[in-house]
């Protein structure tokens, strides 16, 4: 491991090569010096500006560490973490594995799966009945999750906005479905005296 200072300042931005060979850039959040332990806000993979991934980094377990900008000012007062809204989150997320157990025991299928987390990419509240798909508790997509196969008042702004997803979403599928594997070609050829046709893929 190479770079690593004995203290990091709130507020800097520091890189760091993983050992998995994955960089990770953020601003420092927390350092303890004594296990080496670094905290890191990155931006959100999801691409939300309102959200943020968290690391937290053993840097005994990194190969390089680099100061991008270092913060000389002190750092703001530490927010009061709201626990209840945390425990809150844990709790939902538990429930949402929950539910996708008892999805996949019901035998949902891949397709669903995929319609779930297309689904789920612009609308919080989405979750499993068993094999069915359940949003904003107003619409439920039931298997084989196509357009035909949405329940709900149909005049509600949710149910015209999912099944506009829904028809995307399988458009999106059929159009990459039909597309040729990668590698794979055409080739023909014509004969006019004899009229044979040949193709090979």
């Amino acid at each position: 491991m190479a770079g690593v200072s004995d203290y990091f300042a709130i507020g800097s931005i520091v890189a760091c090569k993983t050992c998995y060979n994955t960089i990770v850039e953020g601003e420092v959040q927390a350092f303890d010096p004594q296990t080496k332990m670094l905290i890191l806000k990155c931006p959100a993979s999801n691409g939300r500006p309102s959200q943020n991934d968290v690391y937290i980094l053993n840097l005994s377990l990194v190969s390089d560490v680099q100061v991008k900008k270092e913060v000389t000012t002190p750092p703001e007062p530490a927010k009061q973490l709201n626990l209840k809204r945390i425990n809150e989150r844990v709790r939902g997320n538990i429930e949402a594995k929950r539910c996708l157990i008892d999805a996949i025991r019901a035998g949902v299928t891949p397709e669903g799966l995929m319609l779930f987390h297309t689904i789920g990419k612009t609308i919080d509240e989405v979750t499993w009945d068993g094999p069915n798909i359940v949003i904003m508790n107003q619409v439920k997509i039931t298997p084989p999750y196509k357009p035909d196969n949405i329940q709900g008042d149909g005049h509600t702004k949710a149910y015209i906005h999912i099944r506009k997803i829904v028809e995307k979403h399988l458009k999106d599928n059929q159009h990459k479905s039909s597309k040729p594997a990668d590698g794979e070609t055409k080739l023909v050829s014509s004969s006019a005296s004899s009229g044979v046709v040949a193709q090979s893929q």
